[in-house]
């Protein structure tokens, strides 16, 4: 059991950590509660059923930490970020890395004046690259109101990037 826990680490962390930061912003806060993700996966390792989807039931611990820490901070709104560090390519030229830099910025700084339930949205369809289905079970939520979200997040997506003068489709 704890070799299939030390692979499905392996597998996973990556995506979880990146699925924590892109909800907080923060890179320091997205390594501690990503570890805190895998610790509690750990503790209730139990309680996993071997027919799910391993990476469903962690993102789920995950969600529910970010949840449980802006509940205990009594934070609002979250704080934008202007690193880039999980979206890099190496293989991207630097003058094209600059310019997409730029415009992730401002994309990311867009997203997080939105509300929260939006951007969950957002995150898990396009970010995440997951169905309106897998994401309606993710979020415990019926798929029209993942449709009716992500929908609704969008347009004010777009509000906040013709602000900018950024327009994504």
């Amino acid at each position: 059991m704890l070799q299939q826990f030390q692979q499905d680490y392996k597998m996973h962390s990556d995506a979880i950590y990146k699925y924590i930061y892109y909800l907080v912003g923060n890179k320091e806060m997205a390594e501690d509660l990503t570890q805190e993700t895998f610790y509690k996966a750990f503790q209730y390792l139990h309680t996993y059923r071997q027919e799910s989807n391993v990476h469903t039931w962690l993102r789920k611990i995950a969600r529910n930490l970010v949840y449980d820490h802006f509940r205990r901070k009594k934070i609002l709104r979250f704080i934008p970020f202007v690193h880039n560090e999980c979206i890099r390519d190496e293989t991207v030229l630097p003058e094209e890395f600059l310019i997409k830099g730029e415009d992730f910025s401002a994309l990311f700084l867009a997203l997080y004046k939105i509300k929260l339930e939006y951007r969950e949205a957002i995150i898990l369809r396009y970010l995440e690259e997951l169905s309106v289905k897998d994401t309606a079970k993710l979020l415990g939520w019926s798929e029209a109101k993942v449709k009716n979200n992500t929908a609704r997040g969008l347009q004010t997506l777009r509000k906040h990037l013709g602000e900018e003068g950024l327009t994504y489709e």
